[in-house]
């Protein structure tokens, strides 16, 4: 399992200039009985980076379009917390136009794919108007790159970013007291794109977007009916993250909190992607399920300490063979009926007490879960990775308590006091084609 109820918080760091165009927003994601809205936008064909302002970056075109350093604007020295060293790169930036949300949002969590060879890294920022006025400082939403060679940084979330209305806790930008009523109306996203001096590297990023939401406070969700994916179960692989307990454990301790990316391995593995054997040549030959200590080690965030930085995730899986990933929220478990109808598996964030989710047998401040299809009942089946074995991962979950687990923002812990919960927050990884039925699936959940 976990830990998401401490997510820490990060600092911000200022580059590059902002634009002042705005986009047209799409409809709004409305959810049903007052569930609030949700809003992604991203960012992914050559057209839209057009749209941006470029300092030293330009669109490349050709299988898989993306956002690459054409001409570096310039240098910066950056130190790297987490190995102490500091090293020139050369930089290029893009700052997006402005995003108009349909309904201002409380919440925005930003995802990105992306390709980011030894030597280069990325940095996504995020800056938001309020409803009231002002703006928020330039947020940085992590520091990426896709590996851990000598020499690179590590992946991180930068701890303390707040300005006394909003803050940023490792990858979710909130406003800090919702019941205020202030909202984020809009908002920008600033790529800079790093590499060393004259080494001609380029990282590619080939998607950008942010799921802007404003989800109400409650306990409680309104129950769905079963729709059209009950009875339809995904062939995805199945792997235990506790049978890695003790295992590599600079990794946020071993496998016993690899939840995430134990389910990120299972849904890159059931498009057909894995790693190869030479990339896991650093895996004890001991070890079961290499290839779940693999997603571990490339998915851990060095300053949040652990697996669970959602767009880590997505930006991992998107490190495959022509994969796509975001991070968003669903509104019901009919969305997620959707998308398996379509053949696509949804990852899950959850928290709960043992005593509200039958058969799960633990208690969890947060945990992961892939979701691969419905019973004809409407119960739902999930690859659990807390599961003592990987025969023992798929687990048949009630409908109305695996849907009010998943959805609720507020909940109880043992002691009595009251937490958060995620919202109907998820990971959808889908091939970069996606089939027409795809196409269709994810744009009912709002995802181009």
């Amino acid at each position: 399992m976990t830990t998401m109820s401490s997510r820490r918080t990060v600092l911000a760091a200022a580059l590059g200039a902002a634009a002042a165009a705005v986009t047209t927003p799409g409809p709004a994601f409305a959810a049903p009985s007052g569930g609030g809205t949700i809003d992604y936008h991203a960012w992914l064909t050559p057209a839209d980076w057009r749209h941006g302002t470029a300092h030293g970056t330009r669109p490349r075109t050709g299988h898989r379009p993306g956002l690459v350093i054409d001409r570096p604007a310039g240098t910066l020295d950056h130190q790297d917390p987490h190995t102490g060293t500091t090293a020139t790169w050369e930089y290029a930036t893009w700052t997006g136009p402005v995003h108009r949300l349909p309904v201002p949002a409380s919440e925005i969590v930003a995802s990105w794919n992306a390709h980011a060879p030894s030597g280069t890294w990325l940095q996504v920022e995020l800056r938001c108007a309020y409803t009231g006025g002002g703006h928020t400082p330039w947020y940085v939403m992590g520091r990426w790159t896709a590996g851990d060679a000598a020499g690179d940084i590590r992946r991180t979330s930068v701890d303390g970013q707040k300005d006394g209305r909003s803050s940023v806790s490792t990858d979710t930008l909130a406003v800090d007291t919702p019941a205020t009523g202030l909202r984020l109306a809009s908002y920008e996203l600033r790529l800079t794109l790093l590499r060393r001096p004259g080494s001609g590297l380029t990282p590619t990023v080939w998607r950008l977007g942010a799921m802007g939401s404003d989800v109400p406070d409650r306990f409680t969700v309104p129950a769905s009916v079963p729709g059209v994916g009950a009875g339809r179960e995904l062939r995805v692989p199945r792997y235990s993250q506790e049978i890695h307990k003790g295992q590599y454990p600079q990794y946020d301790n071993g496998g016993e909190a690899w939840c995430s990316p134990t389910s990120s391995q299972m849904a890159v593995e059931y498009w057909g992607r894995a790693p190869s054997a030479a990339d896991l040549a650093w895996v004890d030959r001991a070890y079961a399920d290499p290839q779940v200590c693999q997603a571990a080690r490339f998915t851990y965030d060095y300053q949040y300490q652990g697996c669970g930085n959602w767009p880590f995730n997505a930006a991992y899986a998107a490190t495959y063979r022509d994969m796509q990933a975001v991070v968003t929220r669903l509104r019901s478990l009919n969305d997620v009926e959707k998308l398996i109808h379509a053949g696509i598996p949804v990852i899950t964030s959850q928290s709960f007490l043992a005593s509200e989710l039958d058969g799960a047998g633990y208690g969890t401040a947060g945990h992961l879960m892939c979701v691969v299809g419905f019973t004809h009942g409407g119960d739902v089946v999930a690859n659990d990775p807390a599961s003592a074995t990987d025969t023992a991962v798929r687990h048949v979950y009630k409908r109305r308590q695996f849907e009010n687990i998943w959805l609720r923002t507020k909940r109880r812990n043992a002691q009595g006091q009251v937490k958060s919960g995620t919202g109907g927050i998820c990971y959808l990884y889908f091939p970069a084609e996606p089939s027409a039925a795809q196409c269709r699936a994810l744009a009912a959940v709002g995802v181009r």
